[in-house]
């Protein structure tokens, strides 16, 4: 379900407002910084030290201000994590 998001004018993945789970997604699929810390709960600031620590996937580069993450990558974070 993309859509408008509540807290912000872009278009995104709004996951808090969404039924759709991790598992009903594409491999290939994008899923923005909210998404994804939803799913793996960790800070903001921990979520992007870990990405220079090599902890968690590197974001895929959407434009100038944008990343996103492939769902397979958080698939793979999450499996590893068990």
């Amino acid at each position: 379900m993309l859509g408008m998001s509540e807290n912000s004018a872009e278009w995104g993945w709004n996951m808090e407002n969404s039924n759709i789970r991790l598992g009903d997604l594409k491999d290939m699929a994008l899923i923005r910084l909210k998404g994804v810390l939803a799913i793996y709960p960790v800070s903001r600031s921990k979520w992007y030290q870990g990405i220079q620590d090599g902890i968690y996937p590197k974001p895929i580069s959407l434009g100038p201000r944008s990343v996103a993450w492939r769902v397979s990558d958080i698939r793979k974070l999450l499996e590893e994590a068990k």
